[in-house]
């Protein structure tokens, strides 16, 4: 390992933090336009769900090569290169004409800012300590709950003012400035491996074998898949369709739960290092904080109609414990494999996304098919995506034995 100084650290930091705010507004931006692309382009509602998915199918799709190059490559030359298409897929969704159009340039910005949360932890896997590792991603997330947050109001205000098409060149000049600052501030790869290490695989075949992976990756793509699931999706329909929320009080409610998760993942960055000095590991934290998602899960589902907002908010911020597991997994593998090792966990959350978004709508119409009120559907689908999370925690207790840290 090479640990960087100080100065140096915090400047790797903001510069990747920079890109990654872009990433996390890019991702959650179709929601607050879907009413203006949806009177000009002319979409029904199965056109805005594959828009919005076609950033996640682009940002998939890259994940197992991503690894790779993040180990032999390097951060800085990766996630540059990739930055390039998404400033690309920035232009072509301002020149876009068609929904076609459209969905190309969505799924060349999920390609392009791939990288941005992946790079970064790759690059303190190396760079930093492991508490120090633990604060920077836990203040990476709540940048990117920053970038989430500047997509839902601040870009309603400010599309009637410029119009969405300039709005995504403006998008596309900052992401050109933050490939300037990465440039200029992220130290450079020196070889694939650090000195005395062995040579990594060839495959992932290392990875998917560890007995820690294969601990975490059930309840990751679960818990924290579907959590994010839930913040992005399914928590807004919640509160329209079960909670009687108008839709301006809904999008109320989903600034309200991006914002506590911007509050949590600071309090986490600040903590994290505190609570390894004292000897208390992510795993450990995982085991004893992932029950209280599946309790106020189980709330929400009693409460019904009566649970809004707030309830979705502390179930976000419940399961925050489980983003610990990504620095987690990095530091269980040798730092020459970091890469390969985040991008296949990654890879099993954002799948963990896909399936609960689809199956939540899924259960929810066939429950709708044979008699239920809408309510009643909704809970009965949150009640399987309880069942689903206490399975992956019961496997993460049962592996406890053959893993490690």
């Amino acid at each position: 390992m090479t640990l960087l100084a100080r100065r140096s650290a915090v400047a790797a930091f903001l510069a990747f933090a920079f890109a990654y705010f872009f990433s996390a507004l890019l991702r959650a931006v179709t929601a607050t336009l879907a009413p203006t692309l949806t009177a000009e382009f002319d979409l029904n509602a199965r056109d805005l769900g594959l828009l919005a998915g076609g950033y996640f199918l682009g940002f998939a799709a890259t994940q197992l090569p991503l690894g790779t190059w993040l180990d032999r490559h390097g951060p800085k030359k990766v996630i540059n290169g990739f930055l390039l298409l998404a400033v690309a897929g920035c232009i072509a969704f301002a020149l876009a004409t068609s929904f076609s159009g459209l969905l190309a340039a969505r799924v060349l910005c999920g390609v392009g800012v791939s990288a941005c949360l992946m790079a970064p932890l790759t690059g303190f896997r190396r760079w930093l300590t492991p508490a120090a590792q633990l604060r920077a991603n836990s203040w990476m997330l709540m940048t990117g709950s920053l970038g989430m947050l500047a997509s839902t109001l601040p870009v309603q205000w400010l599309v009637p003012l410029v119009g969405w098409r300039p709005l995504f060149w403006g998008l596309a000049a900052l992401i050109v400035l933050s490939i300037a600052l990465i440039a200029w501030s992220v130290p450079g790869w020196h070889g694939g491996q650090a000195p005395g290490e062995p040579a990594p695989p060839a495959s992932y075949r290392q990875v998917w074998a560890h007995p820690y992976f294969r601990r975490m990756a059930p309840i990751g793509s679960v818990c924290f898949g579907g959590m994010v699931a839930m913040q992005t999706l399914w928590a807004g329909p919640w509160m329209v369709r079960v909670s009687g929320y108008p839709p301006l009080e809904a999008a109320t409610g989903l600034f309200i739960i991006n914002a506590a998760m911007l509050c949590t993942f600071l309090s986490w960055g600040l903590v994290m290092p505190w609570l390894t000095r004292k000897g208390i590991s992510a795993t450990r934290l995982i085991a004893w904080g992932t029950p209280l998602s599946f309790v106020v899960l189980a709330l929400i589902i009693v409460a019904g109609p009566r649970a809004g907002a707030v309830a979705w908010a502390l179930f976000c911020v419940s399961s925050t414990f489980l983003s610990l597991a990504q620095p987690a997994v990095a530091m269980a593998f040798p730092p020459s494999l970091a890469g390969r090792a985040l991008s296949a966990y990654n890879l099993a959350i954002f799948i963990g996304i896909f399936v609960v978004q689809w199956g939540i709508g899924l259960l929810v119409d066939a429950f709708g098919a044979i008699g239920w009120s809408e309510p009643a559907s909704f809970r009965g689908a949150m009640a399987v995506f309880l069942a689903a999370g206490l399975l992956s925690y019961g496997w993460f207790l049962r592996a406890a034995d053959n893993s490690s840290p």
